[in-house]
């Protein structure tokens, strides 16, 4: 089935990288394997991408972050739902876990300890991202 290039995608990610580390939230309920992620929720209609990464970053954890750049976007190979995929900097707030009946737990892992929390490898441009920012 061929995809529109006019369709948004439906669930938009965050990538927030704060010393050294990238913010991972767990699911109250896991989509598959999917069990640990990156900030992400359903874009509306009408909003950007990565509006709706900024506004679900801080609905499930309370940070408030601008987009800096999207990363890109696939059709997730567990899920079958159409992602995009930002990176967006901390601009105040301190991540906690502000939406409880979404999120159970949040972490900041560091580069080396991503393969603990998506043991399936990542994007390929987030994973590009994540080496740039993280080794550096």
């Amino acid at each position: 089935m061929p995809q529109s290039v006019e369709k948004q995608p439906t669930v938009a990610a965050a990538l927030i990288v704060q010393e050294g580390r990238v913010l991972m939230v767990r699911r109250r309920v896991s989509e598959g394997q999917l069990s640990w992620q990156f900030p992400a929720g359903k874009v509306e209609p009408g909003e950007a991408r990565e509006d709706a990464a900024v506004r679900e970053t801080r609905e499930e954890t309370g940070l408030h972050v601008v987009a800096v750049k999207l990363l890109g976007e696939r059709v997730h190979p567990m899920t079958g739902r159409l992602m995009s995929y930002t990176a967006c900097e901390v601009v105040g707030g301190t991540a906690h876990i502000a939406a409880t009946e979404e999120v159970a737990e949040l972490a900041w892992v560091a580069h080396g300890e991503i393969p603990q929390y998506v043991p399936y490898g990542l994007f390929e441009p987030v994973q590009e991202h994540l080496d740039a920012v993280l080794l550096s």
